[in-house]
């Protein structure tokens, strides 16, 4: 008798392992969907001429930047046409700390990543709304802008635009803030917070983070 309950039970325990790691498998495999699609919401096909890559702050306290915004610079630079001239905007305020994340993050682009192209901070906004407001001078005289930031977000960002510049929404293109595996295991938590954004828009204008 011990013995049977002992197989029945090692054979359960293996089928709740192996249903866990099917589970969590799926998630994650869901989450790399939804930030795929979310990475190709709201652009156009991809065309030439001078570009305007802007790149969206997050929250930080430090006196340099945070993970994320060092994360958000690199997707901006690899986001760049090397054949293109390029415009660099990266947007945030003194949000959470005594410097703008825009100060941060370009210290962060060009003494570390060595950028040398065309810098403008816009050190003002304290929003995502605000992002695009306050970026949208910078972005007239460009033939197609890309936004980077993490894929749901950059999906808000760029429908701001279509509600404050449609005519510039029409220029926008695909980053590459999206790649396989990048943040795999956190991707399922950007998808879902992305959703319950969307859902709170239903409700009424959405104009936070």
């Amino acid at each position: 008798m011990a013995v049977t309950l002992g197989v029945w039970f090692a054979g359960d325990v293996r089928k709740r392992t192996r249903l866990t790691l099917a589970t969590g498998v799926g998630l994650m495999l869901w989450g790399e969907w939804a930030n795929w699609r979310a990475s190709r919401r709201g652009v156009g096909p991809p065309r030439s001429g001078q570009e305007a890559v802007v790149v969206l702050g997050y929250r930080n306290t430090g006196a340099r930047a945070n993970g994320m915004n060092r994360w958000r610079v690199r997707a901006g630079l690899r986001s760049i046409d090397p054949r293109a001239e390029t415009r660099l905007v990266l947007c945030g305020g003194a949000c959470a700390g005594p410097e703008t994340e825009a100060a941060l993050m370009g210290r962060y682009a060009v003494e570390t990543r060595g950028y040398e192209g065309e810098l403008v901070l816009e050190e003002s906004s304290r929003s995502t709304w605000e992002n695009i407001a306050f970026a949208i001078p910078y972005l007239k005289d460009v033939d197609r802008i890309k936004i980077i930031s993490l894929p749901t977000h950059a999906e808000t960002a760029r429908a701001y635009l279509a509600e404050q510049s449609p005519e510039l929404a029409a220029r926008l293109v695909p980053g590459r803030e999206y790649r396989f595996g990048e943040w795999m295991p956190l991707k399922p938590v950007f998808a879902l917070y992305g959703v319950a954004k969307k859902l709170r828009a239903r409700f009424g204008p959405d104009r936070g983070a």
